[in-house]
């Protein structure tokens, strides 16, 4: 038997696809426009700020990430634990997802 990977809703597995394929602009225009990122306290609020992180740290550093756990809570957060991958950094992590109709408004890193 063969373990299935976890079905993983949208606009989350859209935005996981685009930066499994380190597609940049796929990546940006998955957030609201006030969308931030909070990469383990440090926030980046902004298309600009959210660039610049991701062009280090993230898209830039060809980055992965291979889903092994989804949790839908009940305010409508999506949370995807699995195993990222990247020249920055590597090991299981946990995205935390606050969606707004069919945009990201934040992403919460920490320790999966």
């Amino acid at each position: 038997m063969s373990e299935q990977a976890p079905t993983v809703p949208e606009p989350v597995a859209s935005f996981v696809a685009a930066v499994n394929r380190h597609d940049e602009q796929a990546f940006l225009d998955a957030f609201a426009a006030d969308g931030y990122v909070d990469d383990w306290g440090r926030v980046f609020t902004g298309r600009d700020a959210i660039q610049g992180w991701s062009a280090r740290e993230f898209i830039g550093a060809t980055g992965t990430l291979t889903p092994e756990e989804v949790d839908v809570a009940g305010d409508g957060a999506v949370t995807v634990v699995g195993d990222w991958r990247s020249t920055h950094a590597n090991g299981r992590s946990s995205f935390r997802f606050v969606v707004d109709g069919d945009r990201i408004a934040s992403m919460t890193i920490r320790e999966g």
